[in-house]
């Protein structure tokens, strides 16, 4: 991997960049923790839950000794906490050159007319109004990076709703369409030069870890991605040029 140029500061691999993980308290946000540790990153992870942010932060460092990993609890449905997150993290290290956005929730039915409408509530928060405020929180910064990436990751469902997942596939589908509306901002901020930076989706049918497999042995999970083959996707999209990345979807999982 290669790291910054002598003339610009611009980071073009891993090594050296400076890259935020939201919703970091989960499997798959361990694993990307632990994954971007590896590649020499410094980590920057938030979440709501502070004890499974600290296992997270803690795995990594351990597993990667001299690896910068460090993590915030950070509210981000106030726009407030989350600019202030991107602030800090790009006061503290000098800039941000990645944001990965990991916050997950599911709701479904039994059928479409079982649908429930204050799970449109919940999944609005948590799919949609999430990515808004850590893609405005965090666009600036990424710019000027020179070689920023916003990476969602999103579900298969989106793009084939299912009577029963109305509300999370129409959730998914806004969250998406909110991401290349950002990478589009990016294609024109970069102009004839191109991007500067950019925002792409990485779309999973499910993911799956360990302890699903523990917990359920006779399971084939078939289709589903495992966190750590996520880890190594949202690796990946720095090694591309940035205009191959923007405004793309990258599939972990066969289309529907």
């Amino acid at each position: 991997m290669t790291s910054a140029t002598p003339d610009s500061g611009r980071v073009t691999g891993l090594e050296g960049a400076v890259v935020a993980v939201a919703g970091a308290g989960g499997p798959a946000g361990h694993a990307v923790l632990l994954r971007l540790a590896e590649a020499g990153a410094v980590v920057v992870g938030a979440d709501a839950d502070p004890a499974r942010l600290a296992e997270g932060v803690d795995a990594a460092r351990f597993a990667h000794g001299g690896a910068t990993v460090t993590g915030d609890t950070v509210d981000l449905l106030s726009l407030d906490e989350t600019r202030a997150w991107a602030h800090r993290t790009e006061q503290e290290f000098g800039r941000v050159d990645g944001l990965v956005h990991l916050v997950g929730g599911w709701r479904g039915a039994a059928s479409f007319a079982a649908t429930e409408l204050g799970d449109w509530d919940v999944l609005e928060d948590l799919l949609i109004r999430t990515v808004q405020h850590t893609s405005l929180a965090f666009e600036d910064a990424l710019n000027r990076s020179g070689n920023g990436r916003f990476l969602l990751v999103s579900a298969a469902g989106a793009s084939k709703p299912t009577a029963g997942n109305a509300a999370y596939a129409a959730a998914k589908s806004a969250a998406e369409a909110w991401t290349l509306a950002l990478a589009d901002a990016f294609r024109k901020t970069g102009a004839e030069e191109g991007p500067r930076a950019a925002a792409a989706i990485l779309v999973v049918k499910a993911l799956v870890h360990e302890a699903m497999r523990r917990d359920k042995p006779q399971a084939k999970f078939s289709g589903f991605t495992d966190v750590a083959d996520l880890a190594d996707a949202v690796a990946g999209a720095w090694s591309k040029p940035t205009e191959e990345v923007n405004g793309h979807r990258l599939w972990l999982t066969p289309k529907p």
